[in-house]
């Protein structure tokens, strides 16, 4: 470990407990300082709080990994762009920053840490202000028009949209998507289709607790309203020179990112067999099964598992997607691709490794509610 490093992890461990406490105090001294910038913010800040220091936590810890650093830095950068921010506003976050992390340090706080602080907010800086220059070249945002809307079940929608400039992205994807009733607050939503040659992007989301975006876009949007979308990002895409078939588990909306990845094989496929698992409560909740049975009947590689855990006169399988998944095994010939909750996703990666599953093969992905 590297003096910097040890800097860093000491003084972080000095404040992690009060996290909330540092993050509402550099906000505070930010828009004393700078009031123009508070238009950037959402108007409620217990989500923007928490995102900041779980990011500065994660920066910590890996600040002895350059490498990893310098490329999550940069796409951190490129992403900073939809909400206006320009390489000036850099100093004076930074300053913010360290005199908050002083503050509830207390006499603990030494030399050492300000300037280890200090250099290491200069790189993080620096590379955050490259990525951004290094895309440029592409809007900060993209503005799409929303062209359908419909309420599958009681909380969930499905829409589709028209970016007004092509927005590049892979199959598995998500943008970051801003409700234009939830101005400045943005949260990620993966793609539900294949890239089309006419730009129409397919979301399903679902209205849960306090999320604010997703459930303005399950009641509130409808045709002709105009969205604002981040640049694509995610690892989850097909590897399109594997010769091995698939097994596909998806919970909720974590259909989506599935679905897109079904298309895209289906443009090329003829050899590799893919089995997609349907995990969900009740039978209400395969909110697109219509679409997925079309599919398959197209694609006479494409098998379909739904599963229900809480839905006993149902006529498919019963339990959670990961057992029925483990039951219908083995798999260790199999590429996986998983999307769904964070407790969903935790609980097949558990099922694959007890199978045996070589974690090389496996792609995975968790969205918080939006």
């Amino acid at each position: 470990m590297s003096t910097l490093s040890a800097q860093l992890k000491e003084s972080w461990a000095l404040v992690e407990g009060r996290a909330d406490q540092v993050a509402e105090y550099l906000y505070a001294r930010l828009f004393v300082r700078q009031p123009a910038l508070r238009e950037m913010f959402p108007l409620h800040m217990d989500t923007q709080r928490e995102r900041l220091m779980a990011a500065m936590a994660r920066l910590v810890q890996a600040a002895d990994s350059v490498e990893q650093l310098d490329s999550y830095l940069r796409r951190l950068g490129r992403d900073h762009r939809k909400y206006g921010v320009r390489p000036e506003h850099f100093a004076v976050f930074g300053e913010c920053l360290i005199e908050a992390i002083r503050a509830h340090a207390g006499r603990e706080w030494t030399a050492g840490h300000e300037r280890a602080w200090r250099q290491a907010y200069r790189s993080f800086a620096t590379r955050m202000i490259d990525g951004a220059a290094a895309d440029a070249h592409n809007p900060a945002y993209w503005e799409a028009e929303v062209l359908t809307h419909e309420r599958r079940t009681y909380d969930i929608a499905a829409f589709t949209v028209r970016p007004v400039i092509p927005l590049p992205y892979q199959a598995g994807q998500h943008v970051t998507i801003e409700s234009p009733y939830r101005p400045n607050t943005w949260r990620p939503f993966p793609v539900a289709n294949a890239p089309r040659a006419d730009g129409v992007m397919e979301f399903h989301v679902r209205a849960a607790g306090d999320a604010v975006v997703g459930s303005s876009l399950v009641w509130k949007l409808g045709a002709g309203d105009i969205l604002r979308m981040g640049p694509a990002a995610g690892v989850m895409t097909l590897d399109l020179d594997s010769p091995r078939d698939l097994v596909c588990v998806a919970g909720g909306t974590g259909l989506a990112p599935i679905k897109a990845l079904v298309e895209e094989l289906a443009k090329t496929n003829r050899t590799r067999w893919v089995h997609v698992f349907l995990g969900v409560r009740t039978r209400e909740e395969l909110y697109d099964m219509a679409a997925l049975e079309a599919l398959a009947s197209r694609c006479p590689w494409l098998s379909l598992v739904p599963a229900v855990s809480d839905d006993p006169g149902c006529p498919h399988e019963q339990g959670e997607v990961s057992d029925v998944v483990a039951s219908y095994g083995p798999w260790n010939t199999h590429d996986f691709y998983v999307c769904g909750s964070s407790a969903m996703v935790s609980d097949t990666l558990a099922k694959l490794r007890d199978m045996q599953v070589p974690p090389t093969r496996i792609s995975h992905d968790s969205y918080p509610a939006g």
